[in-house]
């Protein structure tokens, strides 16, 4: 019988890999902020109206929502300059399908399994 189980991949960090996440992060921290930049610009033509009290909150909330992602974005752009180079960051987590057979032993089966990348090349799998 073939099962599905989770598998970490962590990426190890160089500094090719280092500029690549600060390039993530900036670019979603500048998305982030043209996005309030656009619904701060229609909150302002919704109040020019007098409309609904509900949808100027709705407004206020979304934009709230999205200060909150920049101050994390701009949190893990300050922890990617603290980490030292060769740190092993979770990346993402896929599924693999796992062989089980009739006297396996479950707790090894179930046991947490890692694959390794550098610079998008797998190194280790543990």
């Amino acid at each position: 019988m073939k099962i599905l189980h989770p598998i970490t991949v962590k990426q190890i960090l160089t500094e090719k890999s280092k500029e690549k996440l600060l390039q993530k992060f900036l670019k979603k921290k500048q998305q982030l902020e043209r996005e309030c930049d656009q619904l701060y610009f229609q909150l302002k033509k919704i109040e020019k109206v007098k409309s609904n009290r509900l949808l100027v909150s709705q407004y206020k909330n979304e934009i709230e929502k999205r200060k909150e992602k920049i101050k994390l974005t701009e949190f893990q752009l300050e922890q990617i300059h603290i980490l030292p180079l060769g740190s092993e960051l979770k990346e993402t987590e896929v599924n693999g399908i796992i062989e089980v057979k009739e006297g396996d032993n479950w707790e090894e089966i179930m046991k947490e399994r890692i694959i390794v990348i550098k610079d998008g090349i797998v190194q280790e799998i543990r």
